[in-house]
C-alpha cells in the first residue's frame, strides 16, 4: 500500500510531513476496503515517515507492526530484503511504502498468474493509498523478483 496523501506545511521536512484532510480520509477508506477483500493481516512492515505511520494508523488495521528506516527511499531490492525478515508464520503481511518504489516492487514481484488488468493499471499510476494485492506460496524469507502474483490493484476513493 503507497500512503495516503500528504500535506505539504512549510518548513516540515519530507520525512515529517503529514497526512493531508484528504488522505485521512482515504486511509480510513483504504483500510474499509482491506477489511472487507483481503485476508486478516497478520503483520505490518511500514515506513517510519510520519505519513506512512499516520496512514496505517487511520486504516484501523490492527496487527503487529514493524517500522523501518530502511522503506524510506528505499529501492525495490531493500524492500525485498526487508520483507524476507518477516516471520514464518506471517500468511497476510501489508507493506506501507511510497512511491516510485510501490510501483516498482509490485510490478518486479508479479509473476506467472499476474492479472493483466491490475499491471496496465499499476504501470500507468500507482496514486496515494493504492493497495496492490500480491500473491505468494512461500515462506517470505523466499521471496524475489517475479516470484508472486499480482491478482489485484485498489484505489480506495
Amino acid at each position: 500500500m503507497r500512503h495516503a496523501k500528504s500535506d505539504y506545511p512549510p518548513g516540515v521536512a519530507d520525512h515529517e510531513r503529514p497526512l493531508a484532510p484528504r488522505g485521512i480520509r482515504e486511509a480510513g477508506l483504504a483500510g474499509e476496503w482491506l477489511r472487507a477483500n483481503v485476508a486478516a493481516v497478520d503483520a505490518v512492515l511500514c515506513s517510519t515517515a510520519t505519513r506512512t505511520r499516520q496512514t496505517l494508523a487511520t486504516t484501523g488495521i490492527e496487527a503487529p507492526v514493524r517500522y523501518s528506516d530502511r522503506l524510506y527511499g528505499a529501492t525495490p531490492g531493500t524492500m525485498i530484503a526487508e520483507i524476507n525478515t518477516v516471520g514464518d508464520g506471517v500468511h497476510t503481511l501489508l507493506v506501507v511504502g511510497h512511491e516510485p518504489t510501490m510501483s516498482e516492487l509490485a510490478l518486479g514481484l508479479a509473476g506467472s498468474g499476474t492479472d493483466a488488468v491490475a499491471t496496465e493499471r499499476i504501470s500507468a499510476k500507482f496514486p496515494t493509498s493504492a493497495i496492490a494485492v500480491l500473491s505468494f506460496a512461500s515462506e517470505w524469507k523466499a521471496l524475489e523478483l517475479g516470484r508472486a502474483a499480482l491478482i489485484g490493484f485498489e484505489v480506495p476513493r
